[in-house]
C-alpha cells in the first residue's frame, strides 16, 4: 500500500496521538508537583522572601496547565509527521527537556537544592529552545506551540535567580521549617 494519506486521516491520526499525550504530559506534570508540593502548600516556600515580579500562587498551577497542554499538542504533532526528517532527535529532545522539567520541582521545593535548581532551570529553558527549534523544523505549529513555555521558563529563571538572591540562608530556612513543621523546635 504506497498511497499517502489524505489530510482527514492525518488531522484523526492528529487527534488520536493527542488524546493521549495532551493528558500523558499534564499527569506528569502535576505528578511533579505531587511530589514537591509548591506555593502555599509548601511551609518552606512561604517563609522565603519573594521578589516583587513574584505572580500570585494560583497562577502557577493555571499557566502550568495551560502550558503542559500545549507541549502535548506539541508532541501530537511530531509524533504525528511520520517520516519527516528530524523526526526522531526532535522527540527524543521532548523526552529530555520533559524529564528536566519533571526534575526542577522536586529539586528546588522537596529538596531546597537552590544552586542545583539554577543549573536545572538554565538547562532546561537551553533544552526548550532548542527541542522547539527541532519542533518548528518538523511541523511549524508544533514549534510556535512552545513557544509561551519558552517565554514562561526564562521567566521562571529571572523571577528563580531573585529568590535565590533574597534567600542566601534558605537552607537554614529549610532546616528551621522542617523543625518547626515536625515540632523539634519546642524542644
Amino acid at each position: 500500500m504506497n498511497a499517502l494519506a489524505s489530510k482527514a486521516q492525518l488531522r484523526r491520526g492528529f487527534w488520536r496521538r493527542a488524546l493521549v499525550t495532551v493528558p500523558l504530559v499534564v499527569l506528569l506534570g502535576f505528578g511533579s508537583a505531587m511530589i514537591a508540593p509548591a506555593g502555599d502548600q509548601n511551609p518552606w516556600f512561604i517563609a522565603l522572601a519573594k521578589p516583587a515580579i513574584q505572580p500570585p500562587n494560583i497562577a502557577f498551577p493555571v499557566v502550568w496547565t495551560i502550558l503542559y497542554v500545549l507541549m502535548g499538542l506539541a508532541f501530537a504533532l511530531v509524533l504525528s509527521a511520520r517520516g519527516a526528517r528530524g523526526r526522531s532527535a526532535a522527540l527524543l529532545l521532548f523526552v529530555v527537556q520533559l524529564a528536566v522539567n519533571l526534575a526542577w520541582s522536586p529539586i528546588f521545593f522537596r529538596f531546597h537544592m537552590l544552586d542545583l535548581a539554577l543549573i536545572v532551570i538554565v538547562a532546561l529553558a537551553v533544552l526548550v529552545a532548542v527541542t522547539m527549534i527541532a519542533f518548528w523544523r518538523v511541523r511549524a505549529l508544533a514549534g510556535l506551540l512552545l513557544l509561551p513555555y519558552l517565554a514562561w521558563v526564562c521567566f521562571a529563571s529571572v523571577l528563580f535567580s531573585q529568590v535565590r538572591d533574597l534567600n542566601p540562608d534558605a537552607e537554614k530556612i529549610a532546616s528551621a521549617t522542617m523543625n518547626a513543621h515536625i515540632g523539634l523546635d519546642t524542644l
